[in-house]
């Protein structure tokens, strides 16, 4: 069985967001990028059920620009066996994104497709629904746990009120969660035998898809800050300030 799995560039996690003065959005210049954390643990459990002989070939795939090709070559090192990129310089939004990666599935046939249940970045949490949708595949999103075994998987999946275990038909969408997994540490070996791996390049054009954006974002803010907190020596003096100050209490 094949696996397709998506991968985004975005802005470290470990990196403090700069909005650019002109609140168009987000200042990516000079900053450290990595791969989503939500599709690293995506790849990881690719690999751990081809590691259980379930999966035969795991395909990474990004969309985006050329510098994607790092984050691509990053799911070779964890253990991707080739990978794709649909190259563009356009904003993706989640649709458009969703209507390359159908084009891919139906290239592919892949049995599986995983993907992070939201990018760090814009925090959309649609772009797996979407797939799902175009491709009238069923879904189980926010997996905690998975399982594939005779054409199904069983997807232990996370809600309000606790957790959810559905069983999906393959070939099927699946994103994941944070508790799926510890995504393994990539080691240099591996690093530079993602050097050789086959990454082939193409162009929406070339699978037939208009990425022309539905959104247009107004404005991009910093939250408001903070003001510092302050000691108080008694709980009396805690209390009249949440009384008269705060007017939080009656």
């Amino acid at each position: 069985m094949k696996v397709l799995v998506a991968v985004k560039r975005v802005v470290d996690y470990n990196v403090k967001v700069r909005v650019k003065s002109d609140n168009t959005g987000v200042d990516i210049a000079n900053v450290k990028m990595s791969m989503n954390p939500f599709d690293e643990i995506a790849v990881e459990e690719a690999m751990r059920l081809k590691e259980k002989g379930v999966v035969t070939e795991v395909v990474a795939v990004s969309c985006g620009v050329t510098q994607c090709q790092e984050t691509l070559r990053t799911a070779m090192a964890i253990g991707a066996d080739r990978a794709i990129l649909v190259e563009t310089s356009e904003e993706l939004q989640p649709l458009a994104v969703a209507k390359l990666l159908k084009a891919l599935v139906d290239k592919e046939q892949p049995g599986l497709v995983i993907l992070g249940k939201q990018a760090i970045d814009d925090d959309c949490n649609q772009t797996g629904q979407m797939l799902a949708a175009l491709c009238d595949l069923p879904q189980a999103t926010f997996a905690s746990k998975v399982e594939v075994a005779d054409g199904k998987a069983s997807v232990t999946r996370e809600v309000d009120g606790g957790l959810e275990t559905l069983s999906v038909s393959l070939p099927a969408i699946i994103t994941t969660d944070l508790r799926l997994n510890e995504p393994r540490y990539v080691t240099l070996p591996n690093i530079m035998k993602a050097k050789k791996k086959q990454l082939d390049v193409f162009k929406p054009e070339d699978l037939g898809v208009n990425v022309t954006g539905h959104i247009k974002t107004l404005k991009v803010v910093e939250p408001p800050k903070r003001s510092a907190g302050i000691m108080v020596p008694d709980v009396a003096t805690l209390v009249a300030k949440l009384k008269n100050e705060a007017k939080v209490i009656a």
